[in-house]
């Protein structure tokens, strides 16, 4: 999106910079023929008048014309060249933006063998069961002979039926699965049935003085249980009451009507149905073209770096990647250590060991620090044995 938007920026201004120029000629014609009727006029005015005078009064304004002529027409031909070095950098900006092989920051083996290609139709199967689209899933695992169960469906499909049911703003589905799920929603310190609770309550209370009966009554019936949990909370949807005759809006809590609380609710519902069938929150084919959006761009540039000073051998391993790629937090799923002497990330190969003393080294550094039976930590004055050092796994 950052390289569309850095082009399109660039397209702007040659159009910003052909509209000025057209503008400007139009006005400079318009300026010549303007001189050149007025020239006419003249010269017609004076017919009548001597003829050598008549002659050096013509030489002098077809003279003066011309003189005018050239130089607008310098003029113009000057702005006319400026224009093809605004033009050249529209496609600069492509060149700069646009990198055609991306091949280069993948490895050929990735997606190699049955299994793995078995792997990514699965994930790209399952990725269209939740959004919904049972056609193209089902054509997909027939055509590439991926066996679903309907155990594996099902839940999808409950879900999606949820989820469009809160985007209709119609809670009732949402609320039957909560109270059906409850004890495995409290098990995880869901708040997801008081929220749906509260939702109904204030679009009671946001339909007027004659729903406040209707919203006390279901208060009194649904808040109770919740009262150990969110007694601020439900004491401040009591207080919203007094002021349902004035208007919500009135109200010193009226920010929990302005919040989109369908939004929240709806993203609520998707986190905790998708952990209590044991199913990431996000689509992983998603998460995988996010992650790689956000890490393109830096290994791009490094890969051209690499080239232009011909280094090789640095992209070599296969566990890890050249530089450290600051993905979001919600992109992160395994805890990491980077060796603080070496400041390489473990691998199987290099896993971390903690010495006796508590400091945590790889295992690359502990046999290049360590000299037979002896090894002082690179952090504290201890001396110890390397082999007394502990693998740690996280």
């Amino acid at each position: 999106m950052d390289a569309c938007l850095a082009v399109d920026r660039e397209v702007d201004k040659v159009l910003s910079k052909f509209g000025q120029i057209r503008e400007n000629v139009d006005n400079v014609l318009q300026q010549l023929i303007d001189s050149l009727e007025n020239i006419k006029c003249d010269l017609l005015s004076k017919k009548s008048e001597d003829a050598l005078e008549s002659n050096k009064t013509s030489v002098v304004l077809v003279k003066g014309f011309l003189d005018k002529c050239k130089k607008d027409t310098h003029k113009l031909a000057t702005e006319h060249r400026e224009l093809h070095s605004t033009v050249s950098k529209v496609g600069k900006a492509i060149d700069r933006n646009f990198i055609s092989d991306f091949a280069a920051t993948s490895r050929e083996d990735i997606f190699s063998g049955p299994t793995k290609t078995d792997l990514v139709n699965r994930i790209i199967c399952q990725h269209f069961y939740r959004q919904g689209m049972w056609d193209i899933a089902d054509e997909l695992s027939e055509e590439s002979g991926i066996e679903v169960e309907c155990g594996q469906r099902e839940p999808f499909a409950k879900l999606n039926t949820i989820v469009e049911s809160l985007k209709k703003k119609d809670i009732c589905p949402a609320l039957e699965w909560a109270r059906e799920n409850r004890s495995q929603l409290e098990i995880q310190s869901s708040s997801l049935e008081f929220k749906l609770h509260r939702l109904a309550f204030l679009t009671l209370i946001q339909k007027g003085v004659e729903h406040q009966t209707k919203a006390v009554a279901y208060a009194r019936a649904n808040f109770g249980q919740f009262v150990e949990k969110h007694e601020k909370e439900v004491q401040t949807l009591m207080g919203m009451l007094l002021y349902v005759p004035q208007g919500i809006e009135e109200s010193p809590y009226s920010y929990m009507v302005e919040t989109n609380m369908w939004t929240e609710v709806n993203e609520l519902f998707t986190r905790d149905a998708c952990m209590m069938l044991g199913l990431s929150v996000e689509s992983l084919l998603n998460v995988s073209i996010n992650a790689g959006c956000m890490a393109l761009p830096a290994l791009l540039n490094i890969k051209q770096v690499m080239q232009q000073r011909q280094v090789t051998g640095i992209w070599s391993g296969k566990d890890e990647l050249p530089i450290e790629i600051d993905l979001d937090p919600e992109h992160r799923y395994h805890s990491m250590f980077a060796c603080p002497i070496l400041r390489q990330q473990s691998s199987d190969t290099n896993p971390p060991m903690r010495l006796i003393c508590g400091h945590v080294i790889s295992k690359d550094a502990l046999h290049k620090l360590g000299n037979s039976n002896k090894l002082k930590c690179p952090y504290c004055p201890m001396e110890q044995n390397p082999s007394e050092a502990k693998l740690i796994c996280f």
